[in-house]
């Protein structure tokens, strides 16, 4: 059993993580600017990601780090970047980021997918944003443990889909299915998630999901 702190365990992709991490039996440390009040399952608290000192004492006794929030607001997620950094070294913690889909690829040495002329012109800060984080991470210290992972092109509470506990497993480039769709419910993304989590397999890369 792992303690966790997950950084936006209130949104759609943190509070699938937190339900697989807590039926599976982890402690679960949830972090939001507003918290829901505790329950024996979940330790709760309110606070900002970018308050560094408020970071450091969260994160001190965590073995997982898990960061589930969006990343273009102001500030930009990427800015908290250096903090967590410190932070997951400090206490032995691993650093996780759900990411985006923009940045995988179409094909094998094919161009990302926000570079493509069909991607959404609303969904492109959003997905650049993502895609530096998991720049700046494969360029960080190799201290650092992290791992990334990027859901299918259609992830979101708008495709919530089912729990079928089937999926695939792949790197940087973009999954789909026999009909060219590209698709992972939020209870399947956080079973992926929670798997690698506990099994380490990817250790400082990037990971994908799709049925």
């Amino acid at each position: 059993m792992s303690q966790v702190v997950v950084f936006g365990y209130t949104g759609y992709a943190g509070g699938a993580i937190t339900t697989e991490l807590i039926a599976r039996g982890h402690q679960v440390i949830g972090v939001a600017r507003t918290a829901h009040s505790g329950t024996e399952q979940i330790d709760a608290r309110s606070g900002s990601i970018f308050d560094a000192d408020f970071v450091r004492q969260t994160v001190a006794g965590a073995d997982h780090i898990v960061v589930a929030l969006h990343a273009a607001t102001e500030p930009a997620l990427i800015s908290a970047l250096p903090t967590l950094t410190s932070a997951a070294i400090a206490a032995g913690a691993r650093l996780s980021f759900v990411g985006g889909a923009g940045s995988l690829t179409v094909a094998p040495g094919g161009p990302q997918l926000f570079n493509t002329p069909d991607f959404p012109a609303d969904y492109l800060p959003e997905a650049r944003a993502h895609g530096a984080i998991l720049d700046a991470l494969r360029a960080s210290s190799p201290e650092l443990d992290w791992f990334y992972v990027s859901p299918a092109a259609s992830f979101g509470a708008w495709n919530a889909g089912e729990r079928t506990g089937t999926f695939r497993i792949g790197g940087d480039v973009l999954m789909t299915d026999a009909s060219g769709e590209s698709a992972i419910s939020g209870a399947d993304y956080a079973i992926a998630y929670v798997d690698e989590l506990e099994q380490n397999a990817h250790n400082r890369e990037r990971m994908s999901v799709a049925y």
